[in-house]
């Protein structure tokens, strides 16, 4: 069963696509919510709102990090700006679980948001996937135990350290399903 953190944002999406890949799936919002989960979703949304209410309930906070040491955790756009190490916003909480360093809005406001082909290595070949970027973030830095497996026009989007996957667009919007058949092929 993979979770879907529901505190704000777009976490529909990720249902359908979870449905698409005939997972079962979980919305969580609280701590006991993380209970029984093969994995995790931190979906898009607005990464300081995100934060504020995570800091209203701590336990989902401290629940999530050990939930991270056992299972697989997927963020997308605002996801992975909450996964990284650093965020270059004093606003947003990080929980490091990716060796990387973040630009939030990087490509501009919502009015510069656009669709592109995103190249991702998956099972040692290379295929096209579609997303929508939306005040996305870029990666900045990224640490050496961090594997590069999506770009865009030779800019990092999407990375994996682990088992945790972070990407800084969204293909869910699009019912693109190789991200999320990435992170979680194995609880299928």
């Amino acid at each position: 069963m993979i979770g879907v953190l529901a505190l704000q944002g777009n976490f529909d999406a990720h249902l359908r696509v979870i449905k698409k890949l005939n997972l079962d799936y979980r919305l969580v919002k609280k701590s006991n919510d993380i209970d029984c989960l093969d994995g995790l979703i931190f979906p898009g949304g607005e990464s300081t709102t995100i934060t504020k209410l995570f800091k209203k309930d701590k336990s989902l906070i401290e629940g999530i990090k050990d939930f991270s040491n056992h299972k697989p955790i997927l963020g997308t756009c605002a996801g992975i700006i909450l996964m990284s190490k650093k965020a270059n916003d004093k606003r947003v909480y990080n929980f490091g679980f990716l060796d990387i360093s973040m630009e939030r809005n990087a490509y501009g406001r919502q009015i510069h948001s656009f669709e592109g082909k995103i190249s991702v290595n998956y099972l040692k070949s290379t295929k096209d996937a579609k997303a929508l970027f939306i005040r996305a973030p870029k990666i900045k830095e990224v640490g050496k135990d961090v594997e590069i497996f999506a770009t865009y026009k030779n800019e990092i989007v999407g990375v994996k350290q682990g088992m945790h996957v972070g990407i800084t667009c969204h293909p869910e919007l699009l019912n693109e399903t190789l991200i999320h058949d990435i992170c979680f092929r194995e609880h299928k």
